[in-house]
């Protein structure tokens, strides 16, 4: 099954829509440049990113990272746009992130209390509030904003409303782009997905700069 169009601009209208639009580009800015031919996953076809047209410094990398947060522990740089996963011997994994834009940045801990494999989407309340014209469910696929897995934030038992997830817009990677959740590359997220069981705790560190910073 390919992937229309029509399907996927769908599903960056309800990207855009629900507060998750990318980053303001020229006029003559080509989308099309950052795919690279379609791929399989559980049954769904998607478009896969081109990362021969993504920055080096948003790629999937082991690098050097000096943290006291116990090995496996998800840490978010909103500040950087990298999430990295806390390997031994002062090392991480790290990928690129888009992150919340002004007035929607959250920071603190959290745990992975849910996973979901292409998952549905329902606008939370107060984002129809903002916006009544947005769809009140999407079913899980290529089209929906949330891409092929979402990681959801619980602290205490309760949803805290924020997801990591994938995307449709690649080129967002590295921008303050969202209503407050992460979102990935829609490989590295399948990635995340794989080496972070429930239970695994997340800091999101606060943004330097920020007013409550």
């Amino acid at each position: 099954m390919a992937i229309s169009r029509r399907t996927f601009l769908a599903g960056a209208a309800v990207s855009a829509a629900s507060g998750w639009a990318a980053p303001s580009f020229s006029q003559g800015f080509n989308t099309a440049v950052f795919f690279a031919g379609n791929t399989v996953d559980n049954g769904v076809t998607y478009q896969a990113t081109n990362f021969a047209k993504i920055d080096p410094r948003w790629k999937r990398q082991i690098v050097p990272y000096d943290s006291i947060e116990p090995q496996g522990t998800i840490v978010v740089d909103t500040t950087n746009h990298h999430l990295y996963v806390i390997f031994e011997n002062k090392t991480a994994l790290r990928y690129g992130v888009g992150v919340g834009k002004e007035g929607f940045k959250w920071y603190g801990r959290a745990r992975v209390d849910r996973k979901a494999i292409w998952p549905t989407w329902t606008p939370p309340p107060e984002m129809l509030l903002r916006r009544p014209e947005l769809p009140r469910f999407v079913e899980g696929g290529a089209g929906n904003p949330l891409g092929p897995r979402a990681l959801y934030l619980y602290r205490d038992a309760s949803d805290l409303g924020y997801r990591i997830h994938g995307t449709v817009e690649p080129w967002s990677i590295g921008h303050d782009v969202s209503s407050g959740c992460i979102r990935m590359f829609n490989e590295d997220i399948i990635d995340l997905y794989q080496r972070c069981p429930k239970g695994t705790k997340v800091l999101v560190l606060r943004h330097l700069g920020s007013k409550d910073a």
